[in-house]
């Protein structure tokens, strides 16, 4: 490794709330080996997606600038390939970068400065899943989402899930082993992003039996009936076909189940990623970083999925670990993933990494990790546009307020101090006007409404018109094709040493001969 440039393992989960975790307070879930990293690492305890939908989420993350600033609007929205990532600022500090597993990437760039790509993605690549704001009937845009992930969830034996992550799983660890062996060479970024615990809620009777299904545990706030519901969360009731489903309480006891059985399986992953790292010797100079895109409703106020700012659905998990600090810090204040960008390249540089292309909606993390103290902004933005709304969300939080906002909708705004489920808005109290009038300005300052609006559905117009015309014909297809240079494995194309804990030695050769020359 070059002098100075740590390796970074970054590990993401997909779905999984930050609830859902020991580490964050959770009692009854299994994930040994997160509570080992938290224990040495840097937790931040109020971290929060920008997005609560898988691909604008991870461009978000990537690019270190919230969703609108991108045109990252929803599942379907392209990621432009001109839109520099972290990934690019460690390729120009002369990192090797390499994925495994899933980016969601929309477009037909399918590398966003990964040099290496290791698998597929799970999901599409193209614009199928656009929201349409036109539809009302049902009162929802674009496709309803099916509840039966969660009336057909508990057992399997296999799914495509798992195909995927045992993929993804199997190609991470290898590349650690590759990686290990070339140490000495340029440092690298090894992202490996799992699709667990994403629905459907479906797992193995190994994970399954680590839970006694009696004892699981039920939402804390139960289902609030249609008319007590704010705007948005009546559009999300539609949305994934609650008006189609009478849930049963042993339907949700399984779905939980099954999700807390998937978050263990997620965390031995997590194990044996961490395992290389240790075995091999590149603990010494890697730093971990662990997060989820978004969070997941699990049943909370009879909600499930994500695409909505209450908590369950936008706080993550974060956890960082540098080697040489290897002692457990919590951190409390309000931070985001757009955060990751400017830690990364600061913790790359040791705090002098050349500025961002464009400017960045985020902030180092960099003086929580090292333990120095610093100024925060205590302050969190997020947005949404994607399905079940109907014009642009908005979502502050600052301090122990959480503001939620829509023209459509009106403003919601929660106490989490003295509120933690969010059960009382505070809008529109008199109590409250002088924080209420605050954040409202706030975030009319931060986001030019009318903007993001017409933007966003001119962005959906576009897309519904092309995404029949890519299709027919020939189709189109961005879908991204992993290469397996055969010619270069094992013994062909140059010879692979074998690691014994941290140390190289090559193997044996057969020596050469006429009909055998030795290259």
């Amino acid at each position: 490794m070059a002098p100075g440039r740590p390796n970074f393992l970054f590990i993401m989960a997909d779905q999984l709330t930050a609830f859902a975790l020991p580490t964050y307070g959770h009692k009854m879930v299994n994930a040994p080996h997160l509570d080992r990293l938290a224990s040495e690492a840097t937790v931040f305890h109020n971290a929060y997606c920008n997005v609560p939908l898988c691909a604008p989420s991870r461009f978000s993350m990537l690019s270190g600038r919230l969703p609108s600033r991108i045109g990252a609007w929803d599942n379907a929205a392209e990621f432009p390939a001109s839109v520099p990532t972290f990934v690019h600022h460690l390729r120009q500090l002369d990192y090797h970068t390499c994925l495994s597993g899933k980016m969601h990437f929309v477009g037909p760039d399918q590398l966003h400065g990964f040099e290496e790509r290791l698998t597929t993605d799970i999901y599409p690549s193209d614009f199928s899943w656009t929201p349409d704001w036109t539809r009302t009937d049902p009162p929802v845009s674009g496709a309803r989402m099916s509840m039966r992930s969660v009336v057909e969830s508990g057992l399997c034996e296999r799914n495509l899930q798992l195909d995927y992550d045992e993929e993804v799983a199997f190609h991470g660890t290898q590349k650690l082993y590759d990686l290990a062996r070339d140490q000495g060479q340029r440092p690298f970024l090894l992202t490996v992003s799992f699709t667990h615990p994403h629905n459907p809620f479906i797992t193995t009777p190994d994970y399954w039996d680590l839970y006694d299904h009696a004892a699981i545990d039920m939402p804390v706030v139960p289902p609030l009936p249609l008319e007590r519901k704010d705007p948005h969360s009546r559009r999300h009731y539609y949305l994934t076909c609650m008006d189609e489903y009478d849930i049963t309480e042993e339907q949700i006891r399984t779905a939980r189940h099954a999700y807390y059985a998937m978050t263990s399986y997620v965390d031995d992953k997590v194990g044996a990623l961490l395992k290389v790292l240790h075995d091999t010797g590149l603990a010494d100079d890697t730093i971990v970083v662990f997060t989820a895109d978004h969070g997941e409703m699990l049943g909370e106020r009879g909600m499930w999925y994500k695409m909505t700012f209450f908590e369950p659905a936008v706080r993550v998990p974060l956890m960082v670990w540098l080697p040489q600090a290897r002692r457990g810090r919590r951190i409390t204040e309000n931070v985001a993933l757009v955060d990751l960008f400017p830690t990364i390249l600061d913790l790359a540089t040791d705090g002098a990494a050349p500025a961002a292309v464009d400017p960045l909606d985020g902030h180092s993390l960099g003086h929580f990790l090292r333990g120095e103290t610093g100024s925060w902004d205590d302050f969190v933005a997020g947005e949404y546009t994607a399905e079940g709304s109907i014009a642009p969300c908005f979502m502050l939080r600052r301090g122990q307020f959480k503001y939620i906002w829509c023209e459509a909708d009106g403003g919601q705004l929660f106490d989490l101090a003295s509120d933690p489920t969010e059960l009382r808005n505070l809008a529109g109290t008199r109590e409250h006007e002088a924080v209420e009038r605050t954040m409202l300005t706030e975030l009319h300052q931060h986001w030019d409404v009318p903007a993001v609006h017409a933007a966003a559905f001119a962005s959906q117009r576009r897309r519904l018109f092309l995404q029949p015309v890519l299709m027919s014909g020939t189709p189109a297809s961005w879908d991204y094709q992993p290469r397996d240079d055969a010619s270069q494995k094992y013994v062909r194309g140059g010879q692979s040493p074998t690691l014994t804990k941290g140390r190289l030695r090559y193997p044996y050769v057969e020596p050469a001969s006429p009909d055998h020359p030795r290259t």
